[in-house]
C-alpha cells in the first residue's frame, strides 16, 4: 500500500518543493492551498507525472472546519495519512511592535499556530496506534526567526514560530509511544515568494551578508531535510528542531 502525505500550503515555495520530494520518495501527495488553484493543480500534475496519486484541496489552515474537511477528503480520495507537513503560514504586515494591530497579530497566530495544532490533531487521530492507526510522521515548518526575533520587521511572526518550536517538542513527547515522530525544520533565508509578498523584495540582498555561507537557501534544500525527517533513516529522531539556515 502506498504511503500518503499531506502538505499544507503546498502550491508554492517550500510546500511545493516538499510535495515534489515526497512524490519522488514514493508518497501519494495531497496539498492544501488558499487561493491559487492553477498553481496547486500544476503541482498535482507534477506529482502525477512521477507516477504518484495527487490531490489539491482548497483549505484555509486558520479555519478549523476547512482543515477537518481537508483530512476527510484525503481519507476518501487517497486513504489513511502517513505523513503531515505543517507548512502553511504567513509573515503578516511588516512593522514594529508599537505599530501592530490586534488583527495583524491574530491572523498570524491563527494560521501559524492554531492551524498547526488543528492539522496535527487531525493527523494524530489517524496515525496514532492509540486510535488504531499505523504510525507516521509530522514535520512542522518553523523559522530561524524564532531564534532571531526579527526586530523591526515581524516580531509577531517570529513569536508564532517560537510557539511552533515548543509545540513540536511537546507533541513529540506526547505521541512518541504511539508510533508518531514529530520534528521541525527551521529554515533561514530561503529563495521563495514570501519576501516579495511581505512587501520587501530587497530583503534577500540585505540579509545575505549576515549568512555565514554567504548565499540564500533553496526550497529544495529544506524539502530534502523534511523528507529525511519523515524517512526510516530518522527512525530514532523525534522532538528535534533542525536548522536549515546556512549557519545564521
Amino acid at each position: 500500500m502506498s504511503k500518503v502525505a499531506i502538505i499544507t500550503g503546498g502550491s508554492r515555495g517550500i510546500g511545493k518543493a516538499a510535495a515534489l520530494a515526497a512524490a519522488a520518495a514514493g508518497y501519494d501527495v495531497a496539498i492544501s492551498f488558499l487561493r491559487d488553484r492553477d498553481a496547486a493543480d500544476a503541482v498535482v500534475e507534477r506529482v502525477r507525472a512521477q507516477g504518484r496519486r495527487g490531490l489539491a484541496v482548497a483549505a484555509d489552515s486558520a479555519d478549523e472546519g476547512a482543515v477537518v474537511r481537508l483530512f476527510a477528503e484525503v481519507d476518501r480520495a487517497l486513504g489513511p495519512v502517513d505523513a503531515l507537513v505543517n507548512n502553511a503560514g504567513i509573515v503578516g504586515r511588516t512593522c514594529r511592535v508599537d505599530e501592530m494591530s490586534a488583527d495583524n497579530v491574530n491572523r498570524v497566530l491563527a494560521l501559524n499556530v492554531t492551524g498547526c495544532f488543528i492539522a496535527a490533531r487531525e493527523g494524530v487521530k489517524r496515525m496514532s496506534t492509540r486510535h488504531g492507526g499505523r504510525g507516521g510522521g509530522i514535520v512542522n515548518v518553523s523559522s530561524a526567526a524564532s531564534r532571531l526575533g526579527s526586530p523591526g520587521e515581524f516580531v509577531h511572526y517570529a513569536a508564532s514560530k517560537g510557539a511552533v518550536d515548543t509545540f513540536t517538542i511537546g507533541l513529540a513527547r506526547e505521541v512518541a509511544g504511539e508510533g508518531i515522530r514529530v520534528n521541525a525544520v527551521r529554515p533561514g533565508m530561503i529563495d521563495t515568494e514570501i519576501h516579495a509578498s511581505s512587501g520587501h523584495p530587497e530583503r534577500i540582498a540585505r540579509i545575505i551578508p549576515t549568512v555565514p555561507m554567504k548565499r540564500i537557501g533553496t526550497p529544495e534544500e529544506v524539502a530534502q531535510t523534511i523528507l529525511w525527517l519523515l524517512s526510516d533513516q530518522a527512525s530514532y529522531v523525534t522532538g528535534a528542531i533542525v536548522d536549515v539556515s546556512g549557519g545564521r
